[in-house]
Order: structure tokens, then sequence, then C-alpha cells
């Protein structure tokens, strides 16, 4: 297993397992280097965005493993590899956040991730369940 930065040659890849950005966006997370991969076997397989919340918090945005390889600890080796990444850099904490509804909630928590809050936003067009925000110190 690797796990490395994304490059401008995966942004097909990113986009097929991502489609949230869209593709100018999705390049400049990349140059970034705020998009790691996770390849097993030389196929990729899985993948981490993050960003800055109030610019100063390691933020991961989305965490997300391809279907037929989910339930064997990639998307843990992830995202402790990019916990190991952002105390390195000198961040103390890590947020993240998922709806209410979704059971990433609880793969959050199993990594020592504690609920901090949530929000709902009830207006058409963005209405959705509760999201949940989580935060573990590095």
């Amino acid at each position: 297993m690797t796990i490395r930065y994304a490059a401008q040659a995966d942004l097909a890849f990113c986009l097929a397992l991502d489609g949230h950005l869209p593709e100018g966006t999705y390049a400049q997370k990349i140059t970034a280097k705020q998009v790691y991969l996770l390849a097993d076997a030389g196929k990729d397989l899985a993948l981490l965005r993050y960003g800055l919340f109030w610019d100063s918090i390691p933020f991961c945005h989305l965490l997300t493993v391809a279907e037929e390889a989910r339930g064997r600890g990639l998307g843990r080796a992830l995202t402790e590899r990019w916990e190991r990444d952002m105390k390195a850099r000198g961040f103390g904490l890590a947020m993240t956040s998922t709806q209410a509804d979704e059971e990433g909630q609880h793969f959050w928590r199993k990594l020592g991730y504690r609920d901090c809050g949530g929000f709902l936003l009830p207006f058409p067009g963005y209405a959705q369940p509760l999201e949940l925000i989580l935060a573990k110190p590095l």
C-alpha cells in the first residue's frame, strides 16, 4: 500500500471518485497538495481531500474509498497518514464533518474524533440532514 499526494495526472481518477468539485477547483487542490491518494498493488483506491478551517485547522472535506476496496482499513490508513503529516507541520487539531444520517460518523469516532457541534441548512437547494462537526487533537 502506498499513500502519496495526488498529481495533475491523477485528476481524472479524483473526479471519478469525488464528483463534488469542478475540474478547475480540483486541479487547484492538487497543486496545493491538499489531495492524498492511496494505492494498493498499483491501483488507486482511495482519496482524502482537505483544506484549512478558519485558515488554521486542517479539515478533511472528503474521505472516500472505491466500493470494491471498502472494509480493508484503507480509510483508516489514509486518515492516519494525513493526521501525522498535519501534526508534523505544526497543527494541533484536525476536524471533519459528516451528515447525521451517514455511517461515516462512526468511523470518525473510532479514530478518536469527538462531536463538537453541528448545523442545519434549511435553504432551498442546500437543505440536508444535520451536519455533524467532529474534531481530534493531534
